[in-house]
């Protein structure tokens, strides 16, 4: 336990400190060009010792909820367990909840296969490993500057991911990752992306399906599979995919262990800062490519989630009332519905009376 946290400490000096003196402060990067911003991401990762040369394709990114119920975390831990026996690693938030319960599962599939050399990564940010430590399966910690740079670190370094049941912040990672794949530029990625969850869960992810398919269309929904209280399918599904993955790395010449072929936009790297004036601006209506509009939905949630849990966004709210979101009608209706599923769903808040720090103006 010592030695794990010895090691967590340790991530945390060496990234803030590299990142502080060799990213921000250096003439090297310009980190309003999206060409620095990916290399200041290679960079961190590579001084963080992520990449392992000539390794085959392995890594499936885990998103979910911190605080889940018992049976969702339950699910997780069997998927994570058919992951491991496909000897396949696991990265995630680093946090509890869904991204424990992964690494937990394939713990034992890996003991079971007698496969030592395992991996499971955590990706965090300042604001969030401030308020929540890794849990102790990570064994593998990299702090990124900001959740933006945090977000293209998961999609350089994965192979495939899950989505396991969440909140607004799942919803979010969920959006990043569509609006990508619906680049013109990213048309011929493979990046299998699987969204499951148990039975009493379903309808999490019907209230996201209906939403992404209102909202960005079929195009965006065929990029992701669906998969309800069947981890078996699960893992055989990303096992496929990622044989997909490598046989795609190869054709192209791209590296197993960073994505290069990936186009991660500009509007996607900026960080963005979830302010009053900064909501209310945000553009959401159809006159736009639909990856702008994916990344614009997906600040808009990213605003939502600072507001719930981040103090400076939190303590504004107080002073000034709720965030102000609008956009096209149909759009604001889509989202108020989601947004309500979730707190129907008790998804927003940990416990006590959820006041929404949002007004959706349709």
């Amino acid at each position: 336990m010592i030695a794990g946290i010895n090691e967590h400490l340790f991530a945390v000096l060496r990234d803030v400190i590299y990142v502080h003196n060799k990213i921000v402060n250096s003439p090297r990067f310009n980190l309003g060009e999206s060409v620095d911003v990916t290399n200041a991401v290679f960079h961190i990762l590579r001084n963080a010792d992520l990449f392992i040369y000539g390794l085959k394709p392995n890594l499936v990114v885990c998103w979910g909820g911190h605080s889940i119920g018992r049976d969702e975390y339950m699910y997780t831990k069997k998927v994570g367990y058919e992951l491991g026996l496909r000897a396949l690693d696991i990265r995630t938030g680093c946090g509890p909840g869904a991204m424990k319960g992964p690494m937990k599962g394939a713990t034992i599939a890996h003991a079971k296969q007698r496969r030592i050399h395992n991996r499971y990564i955590g990706i965090t940010e300042p604001g969030i490993i401030a308020a929540e430590s890794p849990n102790p399966i990570v064994n593998e910690l990299v702090i990124m500057p900001d959740i933006e740079k945090r977000l293209e670190a998961f999609v350089r370094l994965g192979h495939g991911i899950i989505a396991f049941p969440g909140g607004v912040g799942t919803a979010e990672e969920i959006l990043y990752l569509l609006g990508l794949l619906l680049h013109p530029d990213n048309s011929e990625i493979c990046m299998p992306l699987v969204l499951t969850g148990p039975r009493a869960s379903a309808a999490y992810f019907e209230h996201i399906d209906r939403f992404i398919k209102l909202t960005l269309g079929e195009l965006a929904a065929a990029h992701y599979t669906i998969v309800v209280d069947d981890a078996e399918r699960v893992g055989k599904l990303m096992s496929r995919g990622i044989h997909l993955v490598r046989e795609q790395r190869i054709k192209e010449k791209d590296s197993f262990f960073f994505n290069w072929s990936l186009n991660v936009p500009l509007e996607f790297q900026k960080p963005f800062q979830p302010t009053h004036e900064a909501m209310a601006a945000l553009k959401l209506q159809r006159d736009q490519p639909l990856h702008e509009l994916a990344a614009n939905l997906r600040r808009a949630f990213s605003g939502i989630v600072a507001g719930n849990v981040k103090e400076p966004a939190m303590q504004a709210i107080e002073q000034h009332g709720p965030f102000t979101i609008s956009g096209d009608a149909d759009i604001m209706q889509a989202m108020d519905e989601l947004l309500e599923s979730f707190v129907e769903q008790r998804r927003m808040k940990i416990s006590g009376v959820y006041h929404p720090c949002y007004r959706v103006v349709r």
